[in-house]
């Protein structure tokens, strides 16, 4: 991956503020690839090799954690970040409106 589109993405995530959440939809029509959400959660997987930066606060469309990211629910309540009973962030109280 091209290292100046990864810091692209990262600067969009340091941008959320604390207890919002974004989209991986979100932050790719942030950096102008609206059809590139996938590329865009392959890149936060990776994005502790690039430095500190806020990628608990990206979710999926409909507020699903990342698999395999055991601490996110934990990182994001400590925010302040609701969940509904299906276990999704409740997206009508924490969406980042950018």
């Amino acid at each position: 991956m091209d290292s100046r589109l990864i810091y692209e993405v990262l600067s969009a995530v340091a941008e959320i503020p604390a207890g919002y959440v974004a989209s991986y939809g979100q932050i790719a029509r942030l950096i102008g690839r609206e059809r590139n959400a996938r590329l865009i959660g392959r890149i936060l997987s990776q994005a502790e090799l690039y430095g500190d930066y806020p990628c608990h606060r990206v979710v999926n469309h409909a507020g699903r954690l990342a698999p395999g990211f055991t601490e996110q629910r934990f990182l994001l309540e400590r925010e302040g970040v609701t969940f509904l009973a299906n276990g999704c962030v409740d997206m009508k109280k924490h969406a980042w409106g950018c």
